[in-house]
């Protein structure tokens, strides 16, 4: 869950490096909530080292290795053939395929004690936490930048953007980041916090490494925990008269993955994308959409053609603002914030599965 942090003290010393700073920083948060789904954490969906989990686990890789393959024999005779009935054949083979990938996926988070793999929702309640973090900034003669940060949470936490119940934090110090910065990029060390380039839903990466050639950005990223067919990811960007260009990839167990998004600003209040995504294992999907913002009220469009589309609706006025947002499903969220003033926020939200938060947060 991201914290906003405002209001800071700075210590600063001198000794064989340039500078260095250590900067502390405070938040804290309160409210009410009901029907949240679990998160990391929660005593629901502890981590399973059950025996029988981890038989089920066994099953399910063997019988998403079988259908893998099953699809890759069905995709080489359409590929001879291209007949109707090897496309059926294909067909059916993808959807049991997309299948055991899926229950497979559960059974990871739930071994892992991660997602809300189990389908569960909190009972009504009471969230409130507070932390305190300390970031340690400084640079070496020769020009080189570094920083760490530590931080001690407590309480329990909620993640507002996707409507889940974090889960209480241990009242411990964590070790966040550490990095160094230079002409030659940027590389960052966090064990198992820095997320995957190409999406947040596969194994974090424990380094990563930053640069700029030219007018590309670069970033790679490297699992060190992970097997070698899923252990890296990378991010390149690039931007020019309007258009920018976003390419990720990922390695996977089922083959390498990857998106390529490319948006334009039509002029300050318009601007449209397009992406398409390969994700291993299934089939490509293509997306456009589409973005306005005018006198605070903003509306975003997007449409797939896997008959997925999405309608985001927004408004700002000074501190205040209004989301709203419904899917093919019919799904929808409702937020409000509103900034209070000394560093103190409020917000709300409700969606279509009874979920619902209100509460206030604060930056010391």
């Amino acid at each position: 869950m991201k914290k906003l942090l405002i209001a800071t003290t700075a210590l600063v010393a001198t000794a064989g490096i340039a500078s260095a700073d250590i900067t502390i920083s405070g938040h804290a948060a309160a409210g009410i909530q009901s029907g949240l789904s679990m998160k990391n954490g929660t005593a629901a969906i502890k981590a399973d080292t059950t025996a029988a989990t981890a038989a089920a686990k066994v099953t399910s890789a063997a019988l998403e290795a079988s259908t893998l393959a099953t699809l890759a024999s069905a995709r080489s005779a359409y590929n001879s053939s291209s007949s109707a009935a090897d496309l059926a054949t294909m067909n059916t083979a993808q959807a049991a395929y997309d299948a055991a990938f899926a229950a497979d996926a559960v059974l990871d988070n739930k071994i892992a004690g991660k997602g809300a793999y189990d389908g569960t929702y909190s009972t009504d309640g009471i969230y409130s936490n507070a932390g305190v973090d300390f970031t340690m900034t400084g640079a070496t003669d020769n020009g080189i930048s570094f920083s760490a940060s530590v931080n001690i949470d407590a309480g329990t936490e909620i993640d507002a953007g996707d409507f889940e119940l974090d889960g209480p934090d241990g009242g411990t110090a964590g070790l966040g980041s550490v990095s160094m910065s230079g002409t030659f990029g940027t590389l960052t060390f966090d064990d198992g916090g820095i997320e995957n380039l190409y999406s947040d839903g596969l194994s974090n990466a424990d380094v990563s490494y930053a640069t700029t050639i030219g007018a590309v950005s670069l970033t790679v990223a490297h699992d060190t925990a992970a097997a070698s067919t899923g252990a890296n990811s990378v991010s390149a960007g690039y931007s020019a008269s309007g258009m920018a260009f976003t390419l990720t990839a990922s390695e996977a167990a089922a083959g390498t993955s990857a998106s390529l998004a490319v948006s334009y600003a039509l002029n300050d209040t318009i601007s449209i994308s397009a992406d398409t995504d390969q994700a291993a294992g299934a089939e490509s999907v293509q997306t456009i959409g589409a973005k306005t913002t005018l006198n605070g009220v903003s509306v975003s469009v997007e449409s797939a053609n896997n008959s997925t589309w999405d309608v985001d609706l927004g408004y700002t006025a000074g501190g205040f603002a209004l989301t709203y947002g419904v899917d093919e499903t019919d799904g929808w969220s409702a937020t409000a914030t509103s900034a209070l003033g000394g560093g103190a926020t409020f917000a709300a939200g409700l969606n279509s599965e009874d979920s619902m938060y209100a509460g206030v947060s604060f930056a010391f």
